[in-house]
């Protein structure tokens, strides 16, 4: 049993850990209880039916089921409409779906949270020669650098103020850097400031990883658009596949005009028998959010307290996202950590990680990701690149006690 491989004095500090953050995953409790309600309504509200689960195939002509749950999922990000489709393969893929249809050429957009992450950097055509970039299409691409972890409003406003930028972007989550993920009331204070010196500028989230972490979500705050992946918080371990891009009427038109053709937008694509999946998985989605989150908060409270001090967020820090980050001071902590989270794994529990090459990345990289969903990152996932300070992200945990489990697992490993 994996109870029995977990070292004692690791399971008498999770006995601690429960009376120590009681209050904090009383509050996590709180926030999943709010957005439970708010789902169910939508569902209520829509009159969701099992014959909306149907299997509609060919073109996907006539599918009440996938209207429904496009109007859910827009009423449950606080927008006007929705695209939740299985064609949209993951989070970069709405990312660059959603850039591609509301920029044209002579266009400027600007990223307000700096350099990108990588895979943007080529779609953006920072780096690479891709003839499909956006830059290679002729929009101009410029970016202003958060500033202690928090907008430089200033900049923003002023640069706005010329008012010839189409679309800005937000990348809500930490992604895979240092910096810390943004809130929503901080993006509710820029979005007020912007809007103060121009209406016509389109305010764009990358909403991945921060769905249903806090009370409200980005278009309650004022954003048109925002994207993410249905392998992330809103498949709530369910989806296996799967991308929504939720917003204003007129841009979603625009959008669904560019995945399927103009004149026949949302009308067709067919579901691939999808519908209960997308549907049950958001329906799950607040408690997986809760395990996530739980599994974060628990992870850098048994860090912290043995020894590794650079984790973020702390355990007690208010949190926008279920990415967590830790510096392990080693190599070989590093390895044998990610080899604890494998060995815990559903799946592929017989993997033994090592460090090794990775497409599209510079250095060596370890990787657990034991899933259901290949890539699926609301179930417990972690890697890291093999350099010092031997950072590594962890996100995900399907529920509280699996998390839990496969943390202490892992912690074991390097406590030896």
């Amino acid at each position: 049993m994996i109870l029995q491989q977990i070292d004692t004095n690791i399971l008498e500090l999770e006995k601690k850990s429960e009376i120590e953050l009681k209050e904090i995953y009383d509050k996590i409790d709180r926030i999943c209880m709010i957005n439970s309600s708010r789902i169910l309504s939508a569902f209520i509200e829509n009159k969701v039916s099992y014959s909306d689960f149907a299997d509609i195939n060919g073109y996907g002509n006539y599918d009440p089921g996938r209207d429904k749950l496009e109007k859910i999922f827009a009423k449950v990000l606080g927008m006007e409409d929705a695209l939740v489709r299985p064609q949209i393969m993951s989070g970069t893929n709405a990312l660059f779906l959603t850039f591609s249809s509301l920029l044209k050429h002579g266009d400027t957009f600007i990223s307000l949270t700096g350099t990108p992450y990588d895979s943007l950097q080529e779609m953006i055509g920072l780096v690479g020669n891709s003839t499909q970039s956006l830059k290679a299409n002729g929009v101009k691409y410029e970016q202003i650098d958060l500033i202690d972890n928090n907008f430089d409003t200033k900049k923003i406003v002023e640069r706005l103020k010329r008012k010839d930028v189409k679309l800005v972007e937000i990348q809500r989550s930490r992604g895979y850097s240092s910096r810390k993920s943004l809130t929503l009331s901080k993006i509710e204070a820029l979005i007020k400031e912007i809007r103060k010196v121009n209406n016509d500028v389109i305010i764009m989230v990358d909403n991945c990883y921060g769905e249903l972490v806090e009370e409200r979500e980005v278009g309650d705050v004022g954003a048109d658009i925002c994207v993410g992946s249905l392998m992330k918080n809103l498949g709530g371990g369910i989806a296996s596949t799967g991308g929504y891009v939720a917003g204003k009427e007129n841009l979603i038109h625009m959008v669904a005009e560019r995945l399927t053709a103009p004149g026949i937008g949302k009308e067709l694509g067919a579901n691939f028998n999808q519908n209960n999946a997308f549907f049950k998985g958001l329906f799950m989605a607040p408690n997986a959010v809760k395990g996530a989150l739980k599994t974060a908060i628990f992870s850098s409270y048994m860090l912290e307290k043995l020894g590794f001090d650079n984790v973020s967020p702390r355990f007690d820090e208010e949190r926008t996202d279920i990415i967590q980050t830790v510096e392990l001071k080693t190599k070989e902590n590093l390895v044998k950590f990610t080899q604890g989270i494998q060995e815990s794994s559903p799946i592929d529990s017989f993997v033994h990680v090592l460090p090794a090459p990775m497409p599209g990345y510079p250095f060596d990289e370890v990787m657990a990701a034991g899933s259901f969903t290949q890539g699926s990152t609301i179930e417990l996932s972690a890697d890291a690149p093999v350099i010092p300070p031997y950072t590594l992200y962890m996100q995900g945990g399907l529920s509280f006690e699996y998390g839990k489990l496969g943390i202490m697992l892992a912690l074991s490993k390097i406590t030896k």
